[in-house]
């Protein structure tokens, strides 16, 4: 069965913007790193899932723009899309642990 093709059309954007989320945190961080003597392993880990939600914003748009693979990048961009939220949920977790 077929997935709906809607679900590009709403990876594309929310990628977009977990993207814009990890560079303000990236940013957050490295203002903080003198005041806090946070280490760079939080914003390295974040600059690589902001990678990982770009990666999920090409085959998105791939997805809407094809028309022969449409399914094969949209399944694509779902599971990247998925990896870079569990990455997130793991950057959160670990800079929780290091901000106390």
């Amino acid at each position: 069965m077929p997935k709906s093709s809607s679900l590009s059309g709403h990876i594309l954007p929310t990628s977009g913007a977990m993207l814009g989320v990890c560079m303000t945190v990236i940013s957050i961080v490295k203002l903080s790193q003198g005041e806090r003597g946070m280490t760079s392993w939080v914003d390295d880990l974040l600059a690589l899932d902001a990678l990982i939600f770009l990666g999920s914003s090409i085959f998105s748009y791939l997805s809407i723009r094809s028309n022969s693979k449409k399914i094969y990048f949209e399944d694509i961009a779902d599971k990247v899309f998925m990896l870079a939220l569990i990455l997130m949920g793991a950057a959160v977790v670990l800079l929780t642990y290091e901000i106390m």
